[in-house]
């Protein structure tokens, strides 16, 4: 019995990827009756572009190309501008339509790419000849047969050869009768010498105001190689925080204390100063001091100071409930409070940010004044929308809590905010309740008849407006 035992041995694999890196470039000519007579073979040129890696350019010949063809063409090429070696690449060209009717002029090779695939350029200055369809009016060539007529027109698909004067489209005709028929003649360079009859360009919609405008789109061929990876390096997550929170733990290198009360925290100002600018410009500004070795800080708890120091060197905020234990009578909400407004005093924005994010998924009756008054103070503009439009919608739990009151007695610009966002949620409950479909009037809600609708909605808006009304707050 025979036994295979073949080892098919190491498998690899590998895949060639083809794909094109686009580019485009818009050309506009003004004042072209002021180009006109320049001469066969001269042209206007535009600006470079830069595509895969190459510099292109379009030559546009308003007395065309050709000296035989009279100027009774234009011409326009688009040309490699840069060195380069057979640089495979698509080409698009469009006349732009400046009537608005969109029927824009577009000869793109990018729809025939399967036929005949990209173009390759030679060298610097080769330009790209283009693949069109041209209707020949009654032509007359026994050569051909009489299959090819339909509706006395003969459609006919030309594609010269860089360097050939043979069609390659299998026809027997002559070439010198169909260059006369053809809106095209053979070419070595590549392009349109006789893009358009000048005649037909200068009363059509493509010129408008003694002005062109053109859009070209070169799709520059690459090629690669991907092979299997036969590698797997696992990196480990950054771990710069844990290491700056370990001098910070440790107290290795510390060079400035700050005292808090009967507190102390030891700190290096050089990682303080790459966190803050305030403690930057405290240490290495002009009117800093680099000595000092002792700073004494006030209104600010000492637990919140630790916890900003916490963040500053391992770049996440530090759990609330840690903080809290520390803190008597002090719920997780006063925490971040507390945190936040120490963030805005000493620049600390991404800090500042994390606690208005983790006070608005906090927000509730209790707290939601206090909140607001933070918000308001620190310039924290979504939380403030946050807590007004809660406030609004829970207005009667909300005016029974101690922070309400302390905000009527310090804060009165926000109490006449919070009456504009009652009235306007009234308002639009109201209108979405009748089905309404009026546009309300850009006046203020603070306007007197939306109040008396809002007021007329919510009783408890009747007491702020009263508590206004009666000087409890100057507006």
């Amino acid at each position: 019995m025979l036994v295979n035992n073949f080892d098919h041995g190491i498998k690899s694999d590998s895949k060639s990827i083809n794909e094109s890196v686009n580019g485009s470039h818009d050309f506009t000519i003004r004042g072209y009756s002021l180009a006109k007579g320049m001469g066969a073979g001269k042209y206007i040129s535009s600006d470079t572009f830069s595509v895969g890696g190459y510099d292109w350019a379009i030559y546009f010949y308003p007395d065309g190309k050709n000296l035989e063809d009279n100027s009774m063409y234009v011409s326009v090429f688009i040309a490699l501008a840069s060195d380069g070696t057979d640089v495979r690449a698509l080409f698009e060209l469009t006349l732009l339509d400046q009537s608005g009717k969109g029927k824009h002029k577009v000869h793109s090779h990018f729809d025939r790419a399967l036929e005949s695939g990209p173009y390759t350029l030679k060298y610097r200055g080769s330009m790209w000849y283009g693949e069109i369809d041209y209707k020949v009016e009654k032509f007359e060539s026994t050569e051909f047969g009489n299959n090819v007529w339909h509706n006395e027109y003969l459609y006919v698909h030309c594609v010269y050869l860089f360097a050939s004067n043979k069609p390659l489209m299998g026809l027997s005709g002559s070439l010198e009768i169909m260059s006369q028929a053809c809106t095209c003649s053979p070419k070595r360079n590549k392009g349109y010498k006789r893009f358009f009859r000048r005649v037909s360009l200068e009363t059509s919609d493509y010129l408008k105001d003694d002005c062109l405008s053109m859009h070209c789109t070169v799709g520059v061929v690459r090629n690669r190689v991907e092979g299997a990876k036969h590698f797997s390096i696992a990196i480990p997550p950054s771990d710069m925080g844990q290491n700056l929170k370990y001098l910070l733990e440790s107290e290795t290198g510390c060079d400035i204390v700050f005292r808090i009360r009967d507190e102390t925290f030891k700190a290096h100002k050089l990682i303080l100063a790459a966190r803050s600018p305030v403690f930057r410009a405290q240490f290495f500004g002009l009117v800093g001091n680099p000595n000092m070795d002792e700073v004494e800080l006030e209104d600010i708890e000492p637990s919140i100071f630790k916890a900003m120091l916490l963040f500053i060197y391992s770049d996440n905020l530090p759990d609330s409930q840690e903080i809290t234990e520390s803190m008597s009578m002090c719920t997780s909400t006063n925490v971040i409070q507390h945190l936040l407004a120490a963030a805005d005093r000493f620049g600390l924005d991404r800090l500042k940010q994390l606690c208005e994010a983790k006070l608005c998924e906090e927000v509730n009756a209790d707290t939601v004044a206090t909140t607001l008054s933070l918000a308001d103070q620190h310039r924290c503009s979504q939380l403030k929308a946050i807590c007004l439009k809660f406030a609004a919608a829970n207005l009667g739990a909300v005016m029974q809590t101690e922070g309400f009151k302390y905000v009527e007695e310090t804060c009165p610009s926000l109490i006449s905010e919070l009456l504009e966002t009652v009235a306007s949620v009234a308002v639009e409950e109201r209108s979405s309740g009748e089905g309404s479909s009026r546009k309300r009037s850009g006046s203020s809600v603070m306007g007197l008849d939306l109040a008396a609708a809002a007021e007329s909605a919510d009783p408890n808006l009747r007491r702020v407006r009263r508590r206004l009304d009666g000087g409890a707050c100057n507006l």
